[in-house]
């Protein structure tokens, strides 16, 4: 069968949420300490805390918003412990990640130095299932107000006069489960609740997200819009890419065979049919789309390395976790309608993370690549895409050996994204350009390797790395591209000459 996929220009079907691009940052394991944190006194360089090198990676990627502090996490987090003074702060048991010590040196103040180092917008979750209503409406007034009130006047003596922005802010996490193995109904009027005071303070106009399914619980979604939607602004949305059971073994992050590369396509294809689910159901109530569905947990869940804390969840990112990010975001993009928000799980040394460190050394991993290469997307136009491509056995089912999205950026330039989600075949690709556009200034880059398991290293940090992509030929209105087995490009084509 011939590969085509006909690409519209001129056909704009919404604009692609740059928040889609967004990121997740628990304290688990060693993303916030060491990964991100190492303190001011520490032999790693670092500003005011925050190790650079890590710093400076994070921010090619333009991150546009920031997930913290949880999680599981979240819901056990009392947020005065990590204010003040860092050698008088309550340490506490991290009784989910591992049973270490936290000792709160890494909380309000210095998340917010981050999103702002970053240029990130924070989005805090906050603590529905072992917190009060008062604790989360006492954290809001901290962050936010701008006059004399015990809350402000407690920033200010801990040494931020002016208040921040805050414009995302999450009423739970996981209620279902770690949050307080909730109800529906009866998290829905809690939700209703706790909402009521996350207050808007001056010119602060918060975000409300609330607390939604996991997987496939589409009566959780369902409870939740009929009960809340017009007292949310996002319901959130949880799944993972998962090749195994979770509870018996999920798979080894590095050492699977091609069966199991072809069933992690699979599974990370299954999120489309999630948002399209869920979105329907949000539909019924919110017609208009004014509610977005926020996936701020997503990404690869395999077993831990060996010889690594059970508790830490760290795992190797190889060429097939890139993958899953470019099948995943292009699915976002598809979903700009209602998808307004995604956060990879997580930023550093955690599940699929971005960064991965070691004392003080540090790596990016492929699918830092792939959310470098895709930032042309962010905020643009989303264009019309309309496939006829083969399709990659297995067993009695199939799966779409190539998976793209399209978008337009505010100078004209056409971005396309291409994902070859087979393991052993190339695709040659037919795209068909229609529109006022002209082929005169193409140009690409690839992330790809001829090995399934192909990985970055301490020993060898740029194994698996964009190269420039001209394997491409220009005919009049086609591109005739040869997409290599296993690989995630990124084509543009430039307007201005």
């Amino acid at each position: 069968m011939e590969n085509k996929i006909v690409l519209n220009t001129d056909i704009v079907q919404g604009t692609i949420n740059r928040n889609i691009y967004g990121h997740f940052a628990e304290h688990l394991g060693r993303c916030v300490y060491e990964g991100i944190w190492v303190g001011e006194d520490s032999s790693i360089p670092n500003t005011m805390g925050i190790r650079n090198d890590v710093l400076n990676a994070l921010k090619k990627l333009d991150i546009p918003v920031l997930r913290w502090p949880g999680g599981c996490f979240a819901d056990e987090y009392h947020w005065k412990d990590g204010v003040g003074p860092r050698e008088y702060r309550k340490h506490m048991v991290n009784k989910h990640w591992g049973g270490v010590i936290e000792n709160n040196h890494f909380g309000t103040h210095e998340f917010m130095l981050l999103c702002e180092l970053l240029g990130s917008e924070p989005y805090i979750c906050g603590n529905v299932g072992s917190g009060t209503v008062q604790e989360m409406s006492e954290w809001v007034e901290y962050i936010t107000f701008d006059g004399e009130s015990p809350m402000a006047d407690w920033r200010k003596e801990n040494g931020r006069e002016e208040p921040w922005k805050l414009k995302y802010f999450g009423v739970g996490n996981e209620s279902w489960g770690c949050g307080g193995n909730m109800r529906p109904e009866y998290y829905a009027d809690l939700y209703r609740r706790y909402q009521t005071y996350v207050r808007n303070y001056g010119d602060n106009k918060i975000y409300k997200i609330a607390g939604g399914a996991n997987v496939d619980d589409f009566n959780w979604t369902d409870m939740l819009m009929r009960e809340a939607a017009q007292r949310m602004d996002g319901l959130s949305l949880h799944y993972y890419t998962i090749p195994g059971d979770f509870w018996k073994g999920k798979g080894s992050a590095t050492d699977f065979t091609e069966d199991e590369w072809t069933i992690t396509m699979q599974k990370a294809l299954h999120m489309d049919e999630l948002v399209t689910q869920h979105g329907t159901i949000m539909d019924r109530y919110d017609a208009n789309k004014r509610v977005g569905l926020i996936v701020d947990e997503w990404g690869t869940w395999f077993d831990i390395e060996p010889d690594t804390n059970p508790g830490f969840l760290y795992q190797q990112n190889t060429i097939r976790d890139a993958l899953v990010a470019g099948v995943t975001l292009n699915i976002f993009n598809d979903h700009c309608d209602r998808v307004q928000m995604a956060n990879i799980a997580q930023t550093v040394n955690v599940l699929q993370a971005m960064v991965l460190t070691e004392q003080d050394k540090m790596i990016v991993t492929p699918t830092y690549h792939v959310f470098e290469m895709y930032k042309v997307h962010q905020g643009a136009e989303k264009l019309s895409l309309n496939f006829n491509v083969d399709s990659i056995k297995l067993g009695d089912q199939e799966i779409p050996q190539v998976t793209a999205s399209a978008s337009k950026d505010k100078n004209g330039k056409v971005n396309i994204s291409l994902c070859n989600l087979d393991n052993k075949k190339a695709s040659t690709i037919q795209l068909d350009i229609r529109g006022d556009i002209k082929l005169a200034n193409v140009s690409g880059r690839i992330l790809t390797s001829s090995s399934m398991n192909a990985r970055n290293t301490f020993e060898q940090p740029e194994k698996v790395k964009p190269v420039p992509f001209e394997n491409y030929r220009v005919a009049e209105r086609t591109l005739e591209v040869q997409l290599p087995a296993m690989s995630v490009a990124v084509l543009s084509i430039d307007k201005r000459l």
